[in-house]
């Protein structure tokens, strides 16, 4: 797929995302939580494919084109698989008003984010020229 595609395909998915949002928050329709969240998970899917696939790739030649080491590419794989955690919990506690607290719900949210920090200040750091 071109770049210009994923590009045209990711504005598109997020745009129905925030238009089924936007009509749910309005009370303009009573759909399922699952449903408002199809788009984005649509996206996660296409980006775990594409995870997986340069996996793959990258253990069958034992390299890749790309300069992204394994290491990164499976923290890729965790950071998805995180995102699609939250929305799945946030989706169920929207939906269905469960005990669950919202604590528990945001913990796959807050270690995502907390990793992403780490791991921007270590690119941060490790790139420095002094």
């Amino acid at each position: 797929m071109a770049v210009l595609h994923r590009a045209l395909l990711t504005w598109f998915l997020f745009a129905v995302f925030l238009i089924l949002l936007t009509l749910r928050l309005d009370e303009k329709t009573d759909w399922d939580w699952f449903i408002i969240f199809i788009p984005l998970w649509i996206f996660d899917f296409k980006l775990l494919v594409f995870i997986t696939f340069r996996i793959v790739t990258h253990c069958r030649n034992g390299h890749d084109r790309s300069f992204v080491t394994m290491y990164l590419k499976c923290w890729y794989l965790f950071c998805v698989l995180l995102k699609v955690t939250f929305q799945i919990l946030l989706a169920i506690r929207l939906q269905y008003y469960s005990g669950i607290s919202w604590y528990y719900i945001m913990i796959p949210l807050w270690i995502l984010l907390v990793g992403m920090c780490g791991e921007v200040f270590f690119n941060l750091v490790s790139h420095r020229s002094f």
